[in-house]
């Protein structure tokens, strides 16, 4: 499992939705964000369940049911493409918005990497260079993720989809501490909430570790399919690497991150939000506020050819591509 989502916001900043894309969104920031709390993501469908006749698992041993299924689970994530809609807005020192992007993209997997193909920006399709632009960036990342993974293979590490080195379950209880489970109703299903809690003492080894030892937040895992269904949490002090220059996450930075059941057989992304202040390698980065709504789930079959230098690239199935909605049967919580 790549990353156990507890990192939230910050990992997808560093590995999905905050990737260097062809058109810039809201980079290279410079203004300190006001951060204050946004509204959690559910707080509104989330209900404390008093307890219920059957015992709560050992955290540990529910958190590797939720490492293994996860790992099952990519193999039907990867039948899938779904659209998503980023909101940044940049802050200034006041607090006050100074600039907000808007940006359309597709998520989808090619040759076992998932990737993100920008379709819009602030209401502009992207020019045909644009989008030869945007392809040969899927392509080249794409490329550079199998080239990972096939040394780490080589070296007999085991990595995650862009061949990063994975942060199992056991390694995180290393870094940090979960504790207080109890179970609670998130949208209409009983989920198990846990709370984490990273340990600035535990020795790290790269810098996504250290990522996790800045932070406190929360994960619910569904109770029936041991998955991740929502993770709230902050970083409680600055964190830079390089100076600032590679990474710098400023103290207070909140993420939530939640998923959405869809087909009955799959958990997909459905909604993030960040605000703070955070940059990854000076291509990546915003001061303000991050606001992504996923929906538009369809399965697909790799049929068409569009990026340059790859055989294929998902081409929607009909008729299974309508917004999801309460009663879509695409779409089911």
């Amino acid at each position: 499992m790549a990353m156990l989502p507890l990192v939230g916001w910050a990992a997808l900043c560093i590995t999905g939705y905050g990737q260097s894309e062809g058109p810039p969104v809201g980079r290279a920031a410079s203004a300190t964000a006001a951060v204050s709390s946004p509204t959690p993501i559910g707080a509104a469908s989330a209900t404390t369940v008093s307890a219920a006749e059957s015992p709560l698992p050992e955290v540990p041993t529910l958190m590797r049911a939720v490492e293994t299924n996860q790992r099952a689970a990519e193999a039907v994530e990867k039948e899938y493409i779904y659209r998503s809609i980023t909101t940044v807005q940049e802050l200034s020192g006041k607090g006050r918005v100074k600039k907000t992007v808007v940006t359309v993209s597709d998520h989808f997997w090619i040759d076992g990497v998932p990737v993100r193909r920008v379709v819009s920006q602030d209401g502009r399709e992207l020019s045909a260079a644009e989008l030869a632009k945007e392809n040969e960036r899927i392509d080249k990342e794409a490329a550079k993720a199998r080239a990972r993974r096939e040394r780490a293979d080589a070296e007999g590490k085991e990595s995650d989809a862009y061949g990063n080195e994975e942060i199992t379950v056991s390694r995180l209880l290393e870094l940090g501490a979960f504790s207080n489970p109890r179970r609670v109703e998130l949208n209409g299903r009983p989920t198990i909430a846990v709370d984490y809690t990273g340990d600035p003492r535990a020795k790290t080894r790269n810098a996504a570790e250290r990522l996790i030892l800045e932070m406190t937040g929360t994960v619910w895992v569904d109770e029936q399919d041991r998955v991740l269904v929502r993770v709230d949490g902050r970083f409680v002090n600055s964190f830079k690497v390089g100076g600032g220059l590679l990474v710098d996450i400023r103290k207070g930075t909140r993420f939530s991150y939640e998923q959405t059941r869809v087909n009955g057989e799959v958990w997909l992304p459905a909604q993030v939000d960040g605000e703070g202040s955070a940059r990854v390698l000076l291509f990546v980065g915003f001061s303000g506020r991050i606001h992504a709504v996923e929906s538009d789930y369809r399965k697909f079959r790799t049929s068409a050819e569009i990026l340059p230098g790859m055989a294929k690239v998902p081409e929607a199935q009909a008729g299974v591509g309508a917004q999801p909605g309460a009663s879509d049967p695409v779409h089911s919580r």
